[in-house]
């Protein structure tokens, strides 16, 4: 008997299971890469409250009579 009690709970939270499980909103979609880099959102460019001299790392490298600074290094 409390095996038929068991299995039958067990059916039970499998049934109720089976409604709570949803299925997702909307299907993935599928895009070759150009088109969804083309489906990105573009926002505008700002540098406001952007200040170069806040960045002060950036040296004149390992020579400074070459004329690159480390922003020119690769």
């Amino acid at each position: 008997m409390l095996k038929a009690v068991l299995r039958g709970l067990a059916a039970a939270c499998l049934t109720v299971l089976a409604f709570t499980v949803s299925a997702p909103a909307h299907a993935a979609q599928t895009l070759p890469l150009t088109e969804a880099v083309a489906a990105l959102p573009v926002g505008t460019e700002s540098r406001e409250g952007y200040d170069r001299d806040a960045f002060r790392h950036w040296n004149a490298g390992a020579n400074p009579s070459d004329g690159c600074n480390t922003r020119a290094r690769s």
